[in-house]
């Protein structure tokens, strides 16, 4: 079986980039979820996982290394699960394969491990940039976090997609550790959206 991985980082990414792919794949996986996830606590990636275990997947192609993660030691491992179980990996923005014509390649654990280091290290420095905009701005006068008067209603926040994708994860019985990890948001977060569907009737207690 030929499978494509896609993943974006939030439920607001459709995901429309992926469609210049035009190869065909016996099938074809979205994950919506943040790259800090592990790819076996995704709920795609579990769908991926139980057919590689099931020796069904003979390659599975991804659009670049950080589609699997952001953190280089969870790719790695995951990188070197698919080896071990002989699946080649295709990773569509370099050209490189793990197994091409089925024999291993050589330079394939050098460059997934390089390129996995920079994909971690970009996203520390997005991080790193973003904090320091944050603290200029505020130093400059600005104020963060909602205009005065522009509070949305509860029931509105309730109706975001990611707030419904939070509720269903709690409503099959997930924790909210888990819940955060599978909808990519902060423990926070479901915490919020657990006490308001509570108050609105949407989750029950208990």
């Amino acid at each position: 079986m030929k499978v494509k991985y896609n993943r974006v980082s939030t439920i607001q990414q459709t995901g429309d980039r992926f469609s210049m792919d035009k190869e065909v794949y016996d099938l074809v996986l979205m994950d919506k979820v943040s790259g800090s996830v592990s790819f076996k606590d995704r709920p795609k990636g579990k769908e991926l996982t139980k057919l590689v275990e099931d020796g069904l997947v003979e390659s599975v192609c991804l659009e670049e290394f950080s589609r699997i993660g952001r953190n280089t030691g969870d790719v790695i491992r995951t990188l070197e699960w698919l080896e071990e179980k002989g699946v080649n990996v295709v990773v569509r923005n370099i050209g490189l394969q793990s197994r091409p014509n089925g024999k291993k390649n050589p330079i394939w654990k050098m460059i997934s491990s390089v390129m996995s280091s920079l994909y971690e290290m970009e996203l520390e420095n997005i991080k790193e940039r973003t904090t320091v905009g944050r603290q200029v701005y505020v130093q400059k006068g600005g104020v963060l976090g909602r205009p005065t008067g522009s509070n949305e209603s509860e029931m509105n926040f309730l109706k975001k997609e990611l707030s419904v994708s939070v509720i269903k994860s709690l409503k099959r019985g997930l924790t909210v550790r888990e819940t955060s990890k599978v909808s990519g948001v902060s423990t926070r977060t479901v915490m919020k959206v657990k006490k308001m569907g509570v108050k609105h009737g949407l989750l029950i207690t208990g």
